[in-house]
């Protein structure tokens, strides 16, 4: 049985520990911090209909829109399925509104217009002044408890996890990773581990890792800011009905709710210092939508960087794709034994390992089917049984 080992302790690491486990590999994985602790945990917990990226970005429209029905099959208990609008609310709103209903349906996003009545007896919050809005299937999701399924279903399936355990060097025999050095921030210690092959599952700090094997790879960290308010002003998630811009989306999450994003560019994923102005910035956007958010009580603001695939001819970050790759170095780079994975959103995470694991397959010579979009989830409770 091949030993995989998985760097990185996100959503995407988490699935792909699944995938992997389930089509017979021995895996392990790393996490340099607590699971969770980098962009995965700190996004707004939206589950992508696609509908938002449908005019602009049809590749990521379509698999946010596959992926949005398969999590709502195999975990729905880490999921809200309460719908999402996108609102209306001047002129240019809906000049946009005809390109908007075009491109979800031509990605396959059910898409129903509502009057501004009819979304208001739905939404009693949203601004008086809306034109109508456009009801699409985007839902809400626990950052953590989501890929805690994942996890949860990975260790009782034998997956090896650890956590505070840092990759600080990869061990090479002529052009081929052969091993991990790895740092164990518990005992202090340093400690050796060997396997058949490799997998760069870090979203923004992949750079990182590919540059102790002398690899460059094009990764583009994109923080952004997320601010909670108390109370819960709307019960399903809302946003903007135009190209998509900085601060347009408020997402109920339990008893709170969260406006964001933001978006910048970042050299490097750590040390992010947070722009001036950022939670005015996001308060006002979202008022727009939904007045009392300028009276709701403020909770906390966050930020974490995203995992972007870098384009040189972007010149709005926000048309930054959100697809995905992986890559093989072995082709790409002439390094063998390593396989990166890049880009993609938190609804996605599914997707991105079923084409890590189809990669990692193919390296090795066998043809095992992937079994995660039908087999069902673990309750992340799993995760800490008998520990």
């Amino acid at each position: 049985m091949e030993h995989i080992i998985i760097i990185g302790g996100g959503g995407t690491a988490a699935a792909l520990a699944h995938d992997l486990t389930l089509r017979g590999f021995e895996v392990s994985l790393f996490e340099r911090g607590e699971f969770l602790s980098g962009t995965t945990g700190r996004h707004h917990g939206l589950l992508h209909s696609g509908a938002r990226y449908a005019v602009h970005d049809p590749v990521a429209a379509r698999e946010c829109i596959e992926e949005n029905a398969i999590l709502r099959n195999i975990a729905p208990q880490a999921l809200e399925q309460n719908d999402g609008l996108f609102v209306a609310l001047n002129e240019s709103d809906l000049a946009y509104h005809r390109q908007f209903m075009e491109g979800c349906r031509s990605c396959g996003i059910s898409a129903t217009e509502l009057t501004a009545d009819q979304a208001r007896a739905i939404e009693p919050a949203l601004h008086p002044d809306l034109k109508l809005a456009v009801q699409i299937p985007d839902a809400t999701m626990d950052a953590w408890r989501l890929p805690m399924h994942f996890y949860a279903t990975a260790k009782a399936n034998g997956a090896r996890l650890k956590n505070f355990a840092e990759v600080i060097g990869l061990q090479k025999s002529g052009d081929a990773v052969t091993g991990v050095r790895i740092f164990d921030h518990q005992t202090h210690r340093e400690f050796d581990v060997e396997g058949d092959l490799f997998v760069n599952a870090t979203g923004a700090w992949a750079a990182k890792i590919c540059d102790m094997a002398g690899i460059h790879l094009p990764i583009q960290p994109g923080p952004g800011a997320i601010v909670a308010l108390e109370g819960r002003l709307t019960n399903m998630v809302v946003s903007r009905l135009h190209k998509a811009a900085e601060a347009d989306v408020i997402v109920p999450q339990r008893r709170l709710s969260l406006l964001g994003a933001t978006l910048w560019l970042s050299q490097v994923p750590d040390a992010v210092d947070l722009p001036p102005g950022q939670v005015q910035k996001i308060v006002d956007a979202c008022a727009r939508m939904v007045p009392a958010v300028k009276q709701a009580p403020f909770r906390t603001i966050w930020w974490a960087s995203r995992p972007l695939i870098a384009q040189k001819d972007a010149d709005d970050p926000q048309q930054i794709s959100r697809a995905f790759d992986c890559f093989d170095h072995k082709k790409r780079d002439g390094v063998e034994g390593l396989v990166s994975v890049i880009g993609g959103k938190a609804t996605t995470l599914r997707a991105m390992a079923e084409k890590t694991a189809d990669l990692v397959c193919q390296k090795i010579g066998r043809s095992i089917a992937c079994r995660t979009k039908t087999a069902k989830l673990l309750h992340y409770r799993m995760f800490y049984k008998g520990t």
